[in-house]
């Protein structure tokens, strides 16, 4: 064996008395709604080291993904989706292995971070190649938001694509597209005419200083407030698929209060294969009841709303996005954000920016969604009615989780 792969292999998966293990994992759709890329999440942790996996349901093989999200080379979670119909049940057959490697499978989801490389008069916008993982900038740092090629990370499904700003607002900002695709590692977020002409998507949304889709902030007793200051800033990618992506936020010692300590917040974003809306967990080094944070989404130019008044606030609006798309047309989106109602402490109303969310977090964790649509779309909404109503039904799959029982068979 080549020596370079075999010390790969073991920084990977050291060597270990654990043996192989075999469990089932039943899977059962409660709700009378088929449903398709459901996630299922195994945790490794009671399993010993973990080096590679098989999924199978009826001796059938389904892709499935390792991931190490604390980055210690060690994996910590298995991931597989599922699709059941309504009421159905299946059963798969996880083998783990403590030797071996990750098998591969066709990438379903997509996420890059670019240093940009601006002086090279060359390369278009979208030929950047300067790829990076990690970023951390200072918080007396002049201007992070140029620091990156498409301003931060960005990362997809085939239904969406969402680039978050590195910089105090930490906006999340909207690609639209007409096809179920991966586009960005072509379009890098700024699409050429060519790629127009073969039916790529585009920036979609304008976000200026608003929440844009779902950013979380501060709150200062009357507005939000951007992550500022900070005495660090850093964005990560966690895990780039095949199945779901992961990336991180890092704000350390932020002061949302000033009469407050700083405290460290981890905004982690995970982005599944086959869906359009994005999951949000927000950590903190400790306990933050005492603070008042907020959310919400950008109130797009005399755009309609829907709120369920139980943490579910959307709207349907038309605007022009940003001037750096190709063709700086007027876009319209449906947006959504779903916040549980033990974190809501007030709807506000909108104003000329923002539908806004006062929130409170019990403890030092809380998790909420965010969801939209581009009317674009060959394959989605195109009013609002149908944006809102898909908004019911998909609050219902939320709030009734599939059921999952895991048996270990050895």
């Amino acid at each position: 064996m080549n020596k370079k792969i075999f010390f790969l292999l073991l920084a990977c998966c050291p060597f270990t008395a654990s043996a192989n293990r075999t469990v089932t994992v039943s899977v059962t759709n409660p709700s009378n709604i088929a449903r398709a890329d459901i996630p299922i999440i195994i945790n490794l942790a009671p399993y010993g080291t973990v080096c590679s996996a098989l999924v199978t349901q009826n001796g059938q093989e389904t892709p499935c993904q390792l991931d190490d999200l604390d980055k210690n080379e060690t994996f910590d979670e298995l991931c597989f989706l599922a699709n059941l119909e309504k009421k159905e049940k299946k059963e798969y057959v996880v083998t783990l292995f403590d030797e071996g490697e990750p098998r591969p499978y066709p990438a379903r989801v997509y996420a890059e971070m670019l240093m940009g490389n601006n002086k090279d008069k060359s390369l278009k916008k979208n030929q950047q190649n300067n790829y990076i993982e990690s970023i951390t900038a200072r918080g007396d740092a002049a201007y992070t938001y140029n620091l990156q090629h498409h301003h931060g990370v960005d990362f997809e499904s085939e239904l969406n694509g969402i680039r978050i700003y590195f910089d105090e607002r930490q906006t999340l900002d909207l690609y639209g597209k007409f096809k179920k695709q991966l586009e960005l590692k072509e379009t890098q977020f700024y699409t050429d005419a060519d790629q127009k002409a073969r039916g790529y998507g585009d920036d979609v949304l304008w976000v200026g200083q608003t929440f844009g889709l779902g950013a979380f902030r501060g709150w200062d007793g009357q507005k939000p407030t951007h992550v500022l200051p900070v005495a660090a800033r850093t964005q990560r990618i966690i895990s780039y698929g095949p199945l779901r992506t992961i990336v991180e936020v890092i704000d350390r010692g932020w002061k949302p209060d000033a009469q407050k300590a700083p405290i460290n917040m981890t905004l982690r974003y995970t982005q599944y294969a086959g869906h359009r809306d994005t999951d949000v967990d927000v950590f903190f080094n400790k306990d933050v009841s005492e603070y008042r944070f907020s959310t919400g989404i950008i109130n797009v130019k005399g755009s309609e709303e829907f709120s369920d008044k139980k943490g579910l606030r959307a709207c349907w609006g038309t605007d022009y996005p940003s001037t750096d798309t190709l063709n700086w047309k007027r876009e319209t989106v449906g947006l959504a954000v779903l916040v549980p109602q033990q974190n809501v402490v007030s709807e506000e109303p909108a104003n000329k920016d923002n539908y806004t969310f006062v929130l409170k977090v019990n403890g030092r964790q809380m998790s909420y969604k965010v969801t939209y649509c581009s009317a674009n779309e060959s394959f989605g909404y195109h009013s609002s009615k149908e944006w809102f109503d898909y908004l019911k039904v998909w609050r219902k799959e939320v709030e009734k989780p599939v059921l999952i029982e895991v048996r270990d068979e050895q």
